[in-house]
């Protein structure tokens, strides 16, 4: 112990926050004068006098802005124990967020100030001071706590380039984001993360958040939910999927103790829930189909066997068992003739597959091109595999099978289509269950309306098929497997 007491000066910062058109806003103000740092963007601020920190943002505010804050309206936002370049005397700052406020911001003090505009928290202006910007960017992180502490040359101004930033969270919570190991392997990856979105699915072991990091470049973190999932998908994206030139992501990191990954963002929007017009969606279904061409005529690894099992049907009475008590009276047997039928064919050549080629999946780019994410499910299948949550949206529109197949390049023949049936079959009991269990009614509605497909025996008018015609197996169909075209 040195005996020495260590006194800081404490200030207090003002993150008055509104909704603006591209998300929360945050107001700042512009430093001139003979000041620190005249001409940086700065949030209002200033030092704590006789009174207590609530007070003092309150004052600090009126005096800076205008704006007149209630005490009750003031909530902690971030501390910061800062350190300025030059070896300077550390301070500690606290930063409060305010959403309610009576009246207009405006300049007050301008001999101090010269400019106070609002501006998006993800855009924030430059130059700014880097305690200010460092405060900001621990906000949005949910970090209650950050350390920030210049070298004796760093400039005064944010510089991505020289980050001394650390964010400390709160003990026994993760804050917005991931437990603290797959927070570290991120920030390993890619640097700094200064915001964590939750992004995961609403179902049982979706984990996945959109994350930003303190340079602006924007990545995606899954955690996968078993060892199965890991190894499919980083083989998939250290495989077929960079051949296929910026259609899917970039594996940035991978670590499967963590089963964890981190990978870039694909331009475009889901497809999930999309408004389009009839013609649009006719072009949209025709380059979903291209898309899936192109996966299937990826080069087969060279570590493939060149067999697969006969599809999913090894798994037949599992998934009947699971789905038995929620299936109508005859369901049951629809699947097992369904299944009969395709075996009668023999197995299918097996192919590259996304194995869950499906509109939230796929993501439609400005200049109309349709991309793809998550391939956690993608293994060596026959290809009618990436045909069957995409079939659901043919019900009743054979004019977007039509624009599917001539993006596919071809029809199916009459095995492919019986095995396509068979793997829709089974796709629907095991959605029954699955959904029920999750609590994902349109994964279970997915599969009641392809039950009710069964019943009357349309399948999926529309579909192309190619007819072979030859004798034995099932009638109006020909034994035999499907080749690659």
């Amino acid at each position: 112990m040195s005996g020495v007491r260590h006194t800081v000066p404490v200030d207090v910062h003002l993150i008055a926050v509104r909704d603006g058109e591209q998300g929360p806003e945050v107001l700042l103000s512009r430093r001139a004068g003979d000041v620190y740092a005249s001409g940086l963007w700065h949030a209002p601020s200033g030092h704590v006098e006789r009174e207590t920190v609530v007070d003092a943002v309150v004052r600090e505010t009126l005096e800076e802005t205008g704006l007149v804050v209630d005490p009750e309206d003031v909530r902690a936002a971030v501390v910061v124990h800062h350190r300025p370049p030059g070896g300077g005397r550390e301070r500690i700052g606290f930063f409060f967020e305010v959403r309610r406020w009576q009246g207009t911001p405006r300049v007050v003090e301008p001999d101090k100030c010269d400019a106070m505009e609002w501006f998006p928290i993800t855009a924030l202006p430059e130059p700014m001071v880097a305690y200010c910007r460092a405060g900001l960017d621990a906000y949005r992180a949910g970090a209650p706590v950050a350390l920030h502490f210049h070298a004796p040359d760093d400039p005064i101004a944010h510089d991505p380039r020289v980050d001394r930033l650390r964010l400390l969270h709160g003990a026994g919570a993760a804050g917005p984001g991931p437990e603290a190991g797959v927070r570290d392997f991120a920030e390993r990856a890619v640097g700094r993360v200064t915001a964590w979105t939750d992004v995961s699915w609403a179902r049982e072991n979706s984990r996945v958040w959109h994350v930003r990091g303190a340079a602006g470049g924007e990545w995606f973190v899954k955690v996968h939910q078993n060892e199965k999932f890991h190894r499919r998908e980083t083989a998939a994206l250290r495989g077929w999927v960079p051949r296929l030139g910026g259609a899917g992501p970039r594996l940035v990191a991978a670590d499967p103790d963590l089963r964890a990954v981190v990978v870039t963002a694909v331009e475009g929007r889901s497809l999930h829930g999309m408004v389009l017009t009839g013609a649009e969606e006719r072009v949209v279904f025709e380059a979903i189909g291209a898309l899936a061409a192109r996966i299937h005529a990826s080069p087969l690894p060279t570590t493939a066997s060149g067999t697969v099992p006969l599809g999913p049907y090894d798994r037949m009475e599992r998934h009947l068992d699971g789905a038995r008590p929620l299936l109508e009276s005859g369901d049951e047997e629809r699947v097992r003739s369904a299944v009969a039928a395709a075996r009668g064919f023999g197995p299918l050549v097996p192919v590259v597959t996304h194995g869950d080629l499906q509109p939230r999946n796929l993501l439609l780019g400005a200049d109309g091109t349709v991309r793809f994410i998550d391939v956690e499910r993608s293994e060596l299948q026959p290809r009618v595999r990436d045909f069957v949550r995409v079939l659901d949206h043919f019900d009743g529109r054979e004019d977007l099978a039509r624009a599917f197949f001539a993006g596919y390049g071809r029809p199916l023949t009459d095995a492919e289509e019986a095995h396509l049936v068979a793997s829709v079959a089974l796709d629907s009991v095991s959605g029954i269950a699955f959904g029920t269990r999750a609590g994902d009614p349109e994964l279970v509605e997915r599969g009641r309306r392809a039950l009710a497909r069964l019943l009357t025996g349309s399948t999926w008018p529309g579909c192309p098929r190619t007819d072979t015609r030859a004798a034995g197996g099932v009638p109006g169909r020909s034994p035999g497997g499907g080749g690659r075209p």
